[in-house]
Parts: structure tokens; sequence; C-alpha cells
């Protein structure tokens, strides 16, 4: 084979992972759109946030054995399930102790992606409202209190998780 016949090199996994985010954020976005354009910005909000909450809420049973107390097994389990984590989100852990975990993503892929798409700081900060239900039905499902934040325009980073032990079993 020659250089101009040779299939071109496969995208490494960086890549690969970066462009699947960008293709969840242009499907958020999409179906945002969609949503908003048929039935106004507060229902497609809810209808939004509701979707990502479920899928929280189904990722969130696999961390379900560290609730609901178990904050800095939670923290772990949870930043190292992320794939390339620390290049596409920049995660700082600010508090994990018996009383809270609070982790501030400095980036994220999705933000980014509808920033390239060319999205208003208003759209920006109605899209992260949206995708960041998956936070609170990941944690509260694992049985955890969530009072995280979602990025608003003049915030520094994105996401700002705060995960609270939930109440015992009785």
């Amino acid at each position: 084979m020659t250089e101009d016949t040779k299939p071109p090199a496969a995208p490494d996994h960086a890549t690969q992972l970066r462009n699947a985010y960008a293709m969840r954020a242009a499907s958020y976005a999409h179906m945002f759109d969609v949503l908003r354009e048929r039935y106004g910005t507060e229902t497609a909000l809810d209808i939004g946030r509701e979707a990502t909450r479920r899928l929280g809420e189904a990722m969130g049973v696999k961390y379900a054995a560290h609730g609901p107390d178990d904050l800095a097994g939670l923290c772990h389990a949870f930043l190292d399930g992320i794939p390339n984590r620390d290049s596409m989100f920049a995660p700082e852990i600010k508090r994990c102790d018996g009383d809270a975990l609070e982790i501030h993503f400095h980036r994220c892929p999705l933000k980014e992606a509808w920033q390239a798409q060319g999205k208003s700081d208003e759209d920006l900060e109605l899209l992260c409202n949206m995708a960041g239900a998956i936070d609170g039905g990941l944690f509260e499902a694992a049985g955890f209190v969530f009072r995280g934040e979602t990025w608003k325009p003049g915030d520094e980073g994105c996401c700002r998780l705060k995960v609270l032990p939930g109440p015992k079993a009785a």
C-alpha cells in the first residue's frame, strides 16, 4: 500500500471519547430545542431534566453499596469511573469527609461542545441545568442527598457537586 491508498489512522481513545461527548451534547441540544419550540422553555427544561435524571438513577445503582454515608468510598468509585476524567472534567475535590463530598468540575465536555456549537450563555445555563439532573438521579439512587449546582454565566468551570449522607435505613 502506498501513502495515498493507506486508510487513515483511527482516532485515539481520547478523541473518540471527546467525539462521543460532543454527539451526546448535540443530541441534548437538539432535543431541548425541539421541546422548547413545541412546549416552551419551562416545559422543555422539565422534560429534559426528568429524562437525564432517570439516566442518572439507572447509573446510580452501581454506587449504592456506598450509601447512605460512605462518602470517601463514593468519591473514589465515582471519580475512578470517569474515563479521562482529569483532561475532560478536571475535578477538584473541595471536601470529602463524613459530613459532605464536594467536587468542582473545572471542565465539562458537554459544555465545551455546546460552546463550540455557538450556544448563548442563556442556552448554556439551561442545557447545563437539564444535563446536570443526571447527578441528582445518580447520587440519590445510591442513597445519598444531592445539593449540587450547575454552571451559570459568570461561574468558573462547570458543575459543583455537593453530596451529603442519606437517611439511614430503618
